[in-house]
């Protein structure tokens, strides 16, 4: 499940760039975010890390793009070789969520479509969710879903 070449050098310095907790969120160590008024701008604490976590994959991985009509487009395999670098990010990722003190239960959310693909994480919250549970009703994207969950 490797990407071809392994993880990226520009995909690892960027899990290289660690998380941290900061009061009820998790961020990137370097985020510009401000973690204080996440927790103020409408209790979306999910929808915040997702938001401030996300980056575009395509930016780390070389992946041939088309460009009609000005929007660029992503061939299939290119967007299957996309989720196979974030899902080896999400299982670096991992590695710093088991780090913390204490550890919490994250999930990471990568898709692909054929015009970019996205990976963003968050806290597992009761009752809240980024994403649909069923993920059969994404027509346009290819996802994956994953739970990191230390006990």
């Amino acid at each position: 499940m490797a990407p071809p070449g392994g993880l990226t050098p520009g995909l690892q310095a960027h899990i290289d760039r660690g998380i941290v907790r900061q009061g009820p969120v998790l961020t990137w160590a370097d985020s510009v975010g401000a973690a204080e008024g996440a927790a103020t701008g409408g209790g979306d604490l999910t929808g915040w890390e997702c938001s401030d976590s996300s980056f575009h994959i395509e930016d780390f991985v070389d992946v041939e793009v088309a460009t009609v009509d000005d929007t660029p487009l992503i061939a299939e395999s290119d967007q299957r070789t996309l989720l196979l670098h974030g899902l080896a990010f999400a299982l670096q990722l991992s590695r710093l969520i088991y780090a913390l003190d204490p550890p919490n239960a994250v999930r990471c959310i990568i898709a692909a479509n054929n015009t970019n693909a996205t990976f963003r994480f968050h806290q597992i919250r009761q009752g809240e969710s980024w994403n649909v549970p069923d993920l059969d009703t994404y027509l346009q994207d290819k996802m994956i879903v994953l739970d990191i969950e230390p006990t």
